[in-house]
This record gives structure tokens, sequence and C-alpha cells, in this order.
């Protein structure tokens, strides 16, 4: 064998990739072009994980606009669905009303909380495997090698002068990128409108026009901080590697080097003893597999997204090498200085950090449950009129005049019975009926309604400048009630 052929070999059977980390911190230019970075196919349980996720993600994404819940006449049956015309946000049986954003809010606190706890276990699992930045790249490094090759493959069509081959391959990728793009972005107004009407109506040009704009903007985000940006996106916009420093320790299990194993690194040669040097044979199999374009060899890096892509290439080699596998794996960084000291391992998943957002989680997760399960169908709540602050009547007495809003959130209309809990002597009076009628309120099924109310107290009963009473509603056939607190006002001195 010649000495090129000796030197391009990792170890007997394995081809040394020319794979360099173009994106390493260390060599990586302000200011400069983007260098393309040619992901090679890995094969291992970690890329059939970042398989798995993809395809549930994605289908999930696509697929939730078209599942149908029957809420009753009047109410639309999508599953899931963000109505700002009707103001309502649907999600199978929960539906959240304008006054109930607090939901949200602790969805997102739940969301967040559950992030810094995996980061805290796991490092940043998060951006390795369910990020939208990368299931979005996966996808289309996955359209790209269908059309292109694999990574050799590729930059050598890059490298080649045009040709016919070479430009319907070029075309045909980035006619599916576009394709892939534009379902994501028509994806996404569908969570807003339903689906179906969405569909028949976006082809034909009938559709609202924030579908369009909005489609617009999703194909071209998607097309090109997944086609064309990609690992910039993680470098340089997104800030969640910045955070991450302050959610992590020592004791976090994040992809890494064993360099108690791995050094010094060298190629190996046939029959030659593993004595006196490390397992790694430097055959940048590692540096090819990441589509960061970054050598994990080199320790923690911003970069890094934790994909394990790495781990799978570096198993491959060992076992053909006859090596133990872990050369590079998840692993702690106490745990790495341990076993530089001859010390076993130590996984301590139960510390301070993770007990604090632990315990936050399931706090938060028990009050939202709770407002959940007691949640109340009937809501009420009540504005005195200011202008005028009060009117004194003929007689002396006093009428001051309140809007009612009745919240009814069944799928069903409602009879209610108005009460007032408080002076036995003040009149109510219900603006549009006879004073002799009973006070009650007729609410549409789903549907927010006002109501004028008007209350006069008499003069005999007038002993301050204010009383407070409360406004209290009833269900005449379930018996459920609602109230909220207010005053009248006399003027009195």
């Amino acid at each position: 064998m010649s000495d090129k052929n000796t030197r391009a070999m990792a170890a007997p059977g394995i081809r040394k990739s020319k794979a360099e980390a173009v994106n390493a911190a260390d060599t990586r230019e302000l200011y400069k072009k983007r260098e393309p970075i040619y992901p090679k196919l890995a094969h291992g349980k970690f890329r059939t994980v970042k398989w798995l996720v993809m395809a549930v993600t994605l289908g999930i994404y696509y697929l939730i606009p078209f599942l149908r819940w029957d809420r009753g006449p009047d109410a639309p049956d999508q599953a899931v669905l963000v109505d700002f015309a009707g103001r309502r946000f649907y999600f199978f049986f929960i539906e959240i009303w304008p006054q109930e954003v607090y939901y949200i809010t602790g969805l997102l606190i739940l969301a967040a909380l559950g992030l810094f706890l995996a980061t805290a276990l796991f490092g940043r699992v998060w951006c390795g495997y369910a990020c939208p930045q990368t299931v979005w790249t996966d996808l289309f490094i996955w359209v790209e090698r269908a059309f292109e090759g694999d990574r050799n493959a590729r930059i050598k069509l890059d490298r080649s002068p045009w040709s016919f081959d070479k430009a319907w391959r070029k075309i045909g990728k980035h006619t599916v990128w576009l394709v892939i793009a534009l379902a994501t972005g028509g994806a996404w107004i569908l969570y807003f409108h339903d689906a179906y009407d969405v569909i028949g109506n976006f082809f034909t040009g009938q559709a609202e026009p924030s579908s369009y704009l909005f489609a617009g903007m999703l194909t071209f985000t998607t097309y090109t901080l997944a086609g064309t940006m990609r690992e910039q996106v993680c470098t340089y916009m997104c800030p969640w590697p910045r955070i991450q420093a302050a959610m992590t320790d020592r004791d976090a299990l994040n992809v890494t080097y064993r360099v108690d194993r791995g050094e010094p690194r060298g190629p190996h040669k046939k029959n030659e003893t593993w004595d006196g040097r490390g397992d790694c044979i430097d055959c940048k199999q590692c540096v090819a597999v990441c589509p960061m374009g970054i050598d994990i060899r080199d320790g923690a890096q911003l970069e890094c997204i934790q994909c394990a892509l790495c781990i799978d290439a570096c198993d491959d080699i060992m076992k053909k090498v006859d090596r133990p596998t872990g050369l590079i794996t998840y692993e702690t960084d106490d745990n790495v200085d341990r076993f530089q000291k001859g010390e076993k391992a130590v996984y301590k998943f139960i510390r301070p950090r993770t007990l604090v957002y632990g315990v936050a989680f399931a706090i938060v997760a028990a009050i939202m449950l709770a407002a959940l399960l007691n949640r109340s169908e009937l809501e009420l709540n009540s504005q005195r009129d200011r202008n005028p602050n009060f009117v004194i009547l003929s007689d002396g007495s006093v009428r001051n005049g309140y809007n009612l809003k009745v919240v009814n959130k069944a799928n069903e209309p409602r009879t209610l019975t108005l009460s007032i809990e408080g002076d036995p002597q003040i009149v109510t009076r219900l603006l549009g009926a006879a004073d002799d009628a009973p006070m009650q309120l007729s609410v549409d099924a789903d549907r927010t309604q006002d109501f004028v109310i008007y209350l006069t107290l008499p003069a005999s009963a007038i002993d301050g400048a204010r009383e407070t009473f409360n406004f209290r509603v009833t269900d005449t056939r379930t018996g459920e009630t609602a109230t909220t607190p207010s005053m009248i006002v006399t003027g009195a001195e």
C-alpha cells in the first residue's frame, strides 16, 4: 500500500474523512460568507429517534387542523382552532375565552419550566430533536440527499460545472423545498380558520387576504431558514444557546467526547497494539455527520445542538475497529473528570436546580388543572354608569345605572333569574322590560350578552354616600349561580 493511501486510512478498512469543522468557533471568521456544510447520513439509534420525532411532530403540525370535535349546533367543529372572529381558542373539549388568557400564560410557563428541566437533565435535547428549526432542516436535508446524494456526492456535484444532470437535481430540490415551505405556511393558517373551507378557497383566490399574507410569510421563512441558513439560525439568531448556560451544570448529561479514552488520537495500523494510545483513530466521521459543522472533540460548544448523530457515527467506527462503543456519548462533565482519575461514574438527576424546576412545574400544573376542573360556565360582570354618577328623582330616591355582562360558556341557551344581595329596599328594573316583569335574562348559547339595569334606592333608605351589594344570576334549570360585587352611589353627605 502506498504512503498516500496509508495516510488516508484511519484504521484498516476505515478511510479517513476529509470533513473539516467549518463552523468551529476558533476558526470561524466574523462577516465571512457562509461555508456550506454537507452532513453525511448517520445510521444508529439516535438517528432513528430523530426520524421518529420528525415524523410525529410534522404529522401533528400538518394533520391536527383536519381533526373534528363536535361542540353542538352553531359552534365550530374543528378540534384545534384559534377563532379571532369569534374570540375563542378551541382545543378539543377545552374552550378558552378572552378573559381566560391566563390559561395560555400558564401553558407558556409550563413549557418554559419543562424546557428548563429537560436542559438541566439532558442538555439541549430540545434543540437536537424537537425544535422546529431542527425538524424542518432535517426534512430539507433529507430532500437534498434524495436529489443530490450523500455527502461526497453533494460536494462533487457543487464543484462540478453546470450540466443538465446538475440543473435538474438542483431545480428538483428547490421545487420540493418550496412545496414543503408552502405546505408549512398553508398549514399554519388552517389553525385560524376552518381547514376545509380555507383549502377550498385558498387556491381559487377567495380566501381572506390575511391568509395569503401569512402563508407567504411562513413559506419564505421556512424555505430560507431550513433551506439556506440552517446552522446559522442556531449559531447567530437563536438566543437559547446563550441562555442554556444558566440552565445547566456539570451534572447535566451532554453529548461528550471521552478524552480519557480517546487521547492521544491518531490513525491505527493493522496488527498495531492499542497500548499507550487512545481509541480515537481521527477518522473525522463525527465531523462528517455533524449538521452544525463542528468537531465535538473540541469540547462543549455553543454551536452544538446535542443531536447525538456523532455518537451514532463514532459507535459505528468503534464496532469496526473492535473497540468499546461510547467514545462519544451522553455524559456529564464531572464524570469525565472522574474517569480521568480512574473513578466510577456518578449520576445526580435529583439536585437543587432540577428539584426547583420540577416542583415549580408540578405547582403550576396543579394550579392549571384545578382551575380547569373548577372552571365555571357562567360568569357575571358589572360596570356602573359614571355619567351621570347618579340621578336624584323627584321623590328624593336615587337611581344608578349599570351594564351587566353575562357570559354563557355552555353550548345551550340559559334563562337566568337576576337578584340583588344587599338592601332589600333596592328596586330593580331591566331596560326594555315592564316594571312588574320578573327579573329574567335570556342568554344565547356560547355567547356574551349585555343588559342595562337600573337600581333605585328610596330616600328613606339612604343612610350614607354609598351602599355595597352583589348582583346574582341563577340558572332556572340547573341552579348554577354567578355573582359580582357593585355599589350604589347616593350622593349623601
